[in-house]
């Protein structure tokens, strides 16, 4: 239900969007408001992908990740 939710609101801030560009001049506010509709549409699409993140497939992937070699490690020893 929640990915529904999340796919609306998403389609809403591209409608936004599409508004906005169409009407836009160079005031500073259409552009400070056409930033936050980006921004605001980029969260939700994150939010979107954490959901439809399958937790046992990532848990497996980290299992098996190859740890990565920091260049402080070698003083470490």
């Amino acid at each position: 239900m929640k990915k529904h939710l999340l796919k609306k609101q998403i389609s809403q801030k591209e409608l936004q969007i599409k508004k906005l560009h169409l009407h836009q001049s160079s005031s500073d506010i259409c552009n400070q408001l056409y930033n936050t509709l980006i921004l605001e549409k980029a969260i939700l699409k994150k939010e979107l992908e954490e959901l439809e993140k399958k937790p046992f497939l990532e848990n497996f992937k980290h299992a098996f990740r190859k740890k990565e070699k920091l260049i402080c490690d070698y003083w470490n020893k």
